[in-house]
C-alpha cells in the first residue's frame, strides 16, 4: 500500500534541514573561525638526526582584521604557543587581512607588538605571504618591494627570512632555518597570472653540504622543486581550503589541489607540512579546518595528529 507525504510529515522535514543548515553556518561563521584553537603535533621522520631534539611552533596565515582576528585573538595565540615552549617560533606569512568584510581593522603595527611577545629561545623568525606583497598597491604598480608589513615586523623585533638562510645552534648543534620569498608576490594581467620574488637557487646556495636545514615557504607549491637536502618544508597560504569534509577540501588556492591542501606530504622521501592557519581569507567561515597552532617535533618518535 503506497504511503504519502503529510503536509505536517513534509514540514517538520523542511524545519529540521533549514535549523540544521543554519547550525552549520553558525558553526561555521562563529564558532570555528574565532572560538576554537587546536594545537596540531607533527613527528615527521623527515632527514634529521635521531639524537638531534628540536621543537618548532609554527603560525601562519594571520590576517589581521576583526571580526575573526583582532589583537585579544592574537594575544591569546601568542600565550598559547608560549606555554608549549617550544624551541623555534617561525611565522609563514599572510599577516594582512584578506577577507571582504572587514568589522575593525588592526593596524600592523600593533598586530607586530602582540607578535613580539611570541618568545623562543632560538627566536622568532618570519616570511612573508602574498597578500602582504598583493594589499600595498604602490608595491604592486612600482613592481618592487618590501612592502611595509616586512618593515614594521622587523621594527619589532622579528626578523623576515627573505631569501636568507640563517644558521642556528642548539646545544651545540647546527642547522640552517632558510626563508623563501613569496612565489606569487605580484599580480600580472590575465587569470591567476602571478610573478614571485622566490629565489630557491640562491637560497639553497647559502648552505653548507652537510647542516641539516628546514625551509620555511608560504606557497606550498614550490615543493615539488624543493630538493631532499632541506629535511622539512613548512607553508601556510591554503587555510587547509577553509572548508574541509573527510580530508578533502572542494577549494584550494594551489595550482595542485588538494595534493598539498593540507597537513604531512611525504613525496620521495621529502617531507612538507601545511598549516590549516589561523585566520580567514574571502569570508570568515571554517568548516572542518580548526585554526591551528603547528608544533613539529623532530628527532622524535613517528606520529601526527591534534594535540
Amino acid at each position: 500500500m503506497p504511503q504519502f507525504i503529510t503536509r505536517r510529515t513534509l514540514l517538520a522535514g523542511t524545519v529540521t534541514v533549514l535549523a540544521t543548515g543554519a547550525a552549520t553556518l553558525g558553526y561555521a561563521r562563529y564558532v570555528e573561525p574565532s572560538m576554537r584553537l587546536v594545537v596540531t603535533t607533527y613527528r615527521p621522520q623527515a632527514r634529521w638526526p635521531d639524537d638531534f631534539p628540536l621543537t618548532i611552533a609554527a603560525l601562519a596565515d594571520f590576517h589581521v582584521g576583526e571580526p575573526v582576528m583582532g589583537l585579544a585573538r592574537i594575544e591569546e595565540i601568542v600565550a598559547r604557543t608560549n606555554a608549549l615552549r617550544p624551541d623555534l617560533i617561525v611565522l609563514l606569512g599572510d599577516y594582512t587581512p584578506s577577507m571582504r568584510s572587514i568589522t575593525r581593522h588592526v593596524p600592523l603595527p600593533e598586530a607586530a607588538r602582540a607578535l613580539a611577545g611570541l618568545k623562543a629561545p632560538l627566536g622568532v623568525w618570519s616570511i612573508l605571504g602574498n597578500h602582504d606583497w598583493w594589499n600595498d598597491a604602490d608595491v604592486q604598480r612600482q613592481r618592487r618591494g618590501p612592502p611595509p608589513v616586512h618593515r614594521v615586523l622587523e621594527a619589532a623585533g622579528i626578523p623576515v627570512l627573505e631569501n636568507k638562510a640563517q644558521r642556528l645552534n642548539k646545544g651545540g648543534r647546527a642547522f640552517w632555518l632558510a626563508g623563501l620569498g613569496d612565489s606569487w608576490a605580484y599580480i600580472l594581467p590575465g587569470f591567476r597570472n602571478f610573478r614571485g620574488v622566490d629565489d630557491l637557487p640562491g637560497t639553497l646556495a647559502q648552505l653548507d653540504a652537510h647542516t641539516p636545514a628546514i625551509l620555511l615557504a608560504h606557497e606550498p607549491d614550490v615543493f615539488v622543486r624543493v630538493p631532499d637536502r632541506i629535511a622539512l618544508t613548512l607553508s601556510g597560504h591554503t587555510h587547509g581550503g577553509q572548508v574541509r569534509i573527510a580530508g578533502w577540501s572542494p577549494v584550494v588556492p594551489s595550482e595542485f589541489g588538494n595534493r598539498f591542501a593540507y597537513g604531512h606530504v611525504v613525496e620521495d622521501g621529502r617531507h612538507l607540512i601545511v598549516s590549516g592557519g589561523l585566520g580567514c581569507s574571502g569570508k570568515p567561515l571554517r568548516i572542518g579546518v580548526p585554526p591551528e597552532i603547528v608544533l613539529v617535533e623532530l628527532g622524535s618518535r613517528p606520529g601526527t595528529g591534534p594535540g
